[in-house]
């Protein structure tokens, strides 16, 4: 059976950046994906193949989404490269200009024929003087390395390294993107096309993050302890606020109640708001939590419609069930952060 093609993005972020800048990027792209690694200090690698379904969106579209998402939130730019795997994206990263992707198709035929052009040095694992031998053979190119004999080859490197350069010089690389650590905070964010100075659509933007929050929250049977708000406006400040939970949960009205009583104290009145964030932090394992029980039955059932929906979610896409509160605001799936 042919496996699926993967779909590698890597981002090289531009401008000073310090260490805690680089992991709330971290933290942002947990919003697209789980399966990252980390580059310090300045780059990031993500498999976007599981979340492509989630976002029913194309890995590029997917891909500028979570530039567009660090520019908005952070001021950041980035140069990008999308491939079928880790070694093609990062050479068509290193082959990016500042705010530019370079996407190669993950057809094998097109990524050799994309590859075929470039130096041998751009190649992982060849240094100057693999290099140098190579050109002492009139070797120059990868196409040039993908056509030679495999028996020519190994006469020149030897064995391992010449079925090494072979292999990379025909696009195959099978090291999958495997995060370190699994994700320890959750971030949804929603960014406007122009400021917004209505209180009513910042109230339905938080609702709809907490709503979000809540839904990965349930998916990978987690809970969390305290939720952080950001607010980011038209000049590029921002306000940021973060409070503790009364007990951990994944309970989007409980989330949802927090997350705006955050957004009160900011009191932003007329303010022109441009990007908003919400952190779902310090998680534990949902069955490790406890919950308050109450006599109202309201809470249960509330409870039992919200399960409902998720099972309804997980079968016919995320937009089947919307809060009526969010009937009019623009709908944006969840992120598939810890999936």
């Amino acid at each position: 059976m042919t496996s699926p093609p993967r779909h590698i993005a890597h981002l090289h972020l531009h401008g000073p950046l310090t260490e805690d800048r680089y992991e709330e990027v971290l933290d942002l792209l947990h919003g697209i994906t789980p399966k990252i690694v980390a580059i310090p200090p300045n780059a990031v690698q993500l498999d976007l193949t599981g979340a492509l379904r989630y976002f029913d969106r194309e890995p590029y579209e997917v891909l500028q989404l979570a530039r567009l998402r660090i520019a908005a939130l952070f001021g950041i730019d980035t140069s990008a490269g999308l491939g079928p795997n880790r070694m093609i994206a990062a050479m068509a990263a290193a082959a990016a200009p500042p705010g530019r992707t370079v996407h190669v198709d993950d057809r094998t035929e097109a990524a050799a024929a994309w590859l075929r052009p470039r130096p041998v040095a751009a190649l992982p694992g060849v240094g100057k003087a693999t290099a140098a031998s190579l050109a002492r053979y009139g070797l120059h190119t990868i196409g040039q390395i993908a056509d030679l004999p495999p028996a020519t080859l190994q006469r020149i490197l030897g064995a391992a390294p010449a079925r090494a350069l072979a292999d990379r010089a025909r696009g195959i690389d099978i090291n999958p993107v495997t995060p370190h650590a699994p994700a320890e905070r959750l971030t949804a964010d929603h960014i406007l096309d122009r400021d917004c100075l209505d209180p009513a659509q910042h109230h339905a933007a938080v609702l709809a993050l907490a709503e979000q929050i809540g839904i990965r929250l349930r998916d990978t049977h987690q809970v969390t302890n305290s939720l952080t708000l950001t607010v980011r406006y038209a000049d590029r400040s921002s306000s940021t606020r973060t409070r503790r939970l009364p007990e951990p949960t994944a309970h989007s009205p409980a989330l949802a109640a927090t997350a705006l009583g955050m957004l009160n104290s900011l009191g932003l009145q007329r303010a022109r708001v441009r990007a908003y964030a919400l952190r779902a932090e310090h998680l534990d394992d949902e069955d490790t939590a406890y919950h308050q029980m109450l006599l109202d039955p309201t809470d249960e059932r509330a409870r039992a419609i919200e399960a409902a929906s998720d099972r309804a979610r997980r079968r016919f896409g995320h937009d089947a069930v919307r809060p009526g509160t969010l009937a009019n605001h623009p709908a944006t799936p969840p992120n598939p952060a810890a999936r």
